[in-house]
């Protein structure tokens, strides 16, 4: 097994999240107030910065920032998943080995799931991070390319699905077509975590912005 890199995946996360900002932003004015790009890229810029001062982990740092900083609906519901990442890597020791890593993060992002559940009360086929945030966490036993991809495809079938959560419901069959920002935004973590682990991997991104 290889090396895993926490640090590498928060600065993979936040260059995508920079590379696909437009098309973040495009997709939540499809289908909500369009603040989504903006939000996911600033909190991950602070949560960059605050890592680099040195207050917390890279992990720890995301959980603090999306939890108290970071606004919309999805921030806090990220945040809450950053937090239980955190807290599943702290009890392992940071997992620096690719499998110890895949477990910690199955531990924990588990745990971010039942919290979002239990917070926003959505499930599988509402059309929101779940969709993507559900698939990965089954698939994260088989590895980070595995969750990158399980992520991916059920970020994609939002497209095809009718909201029944957020401000997507407002608009109804209007939101099909286009994936939801999201279900996006967790499948392009899943993927920079992946990008560390496997780089040689078969991940698409779940944008069709170019991530390099």
């Amino acid at each position: 097994m290889g090396t895993f890199d926490q640090e590498a995946v928060l600065r993979r996360y936040a260059a995508a999240t920079e590379t696909a900002h437009a098309e973040l932003t495009e997709l939540d004015q499809h289908s909500g107030d369009g603040d989504f790009g903006d939000n996911l890229r600033g909190g991950l810029r602070d949560a960059v910065a605050r890592f680099e001062s040195g207050a917390s982990g890279p992990f720890a740092a995301l959980g603090e920032v999306f939890l108290d900083e970071v606004g919309g609906t999805s921030g806090p519901l990220l945040g809450l998943l950053f937090t239980e990442l955190a807290q599943a890597l702290e009890r392992t020791g940071d997992a620096r080995d690719n499998g110890a890593a895949a477990r910690a993060w199955a531990e924990g992002a588990g745990a971010g799931l039942a919290a979002i559940q239990r917070v926003g009360e959505a499930r599988v086929g509402d059309r929101t991070l779940v969709d993507a945030l559900a698939p990965a966490v089954e698939a994260l036993p088989q590895g980070f390319a595995s969750a990158a991809r399980a992520a991916g495809a059920g970020a994609a079938h939002t497209g095809d699905l009718r909201a029944r959560m957020g401000r997507a419901s407002y608009v109804g069959e209007r939101a099909k077509g286009r994936p939801d920002p999201g279900a996006v935004g967790v499948a392009l973590l899943f993927w920079a975590a992946a990008a560390v682990a496997e780089p040689d991997g078969d991940f698409p991104a779940p944008v069709t912005t170019p991530l390099g």
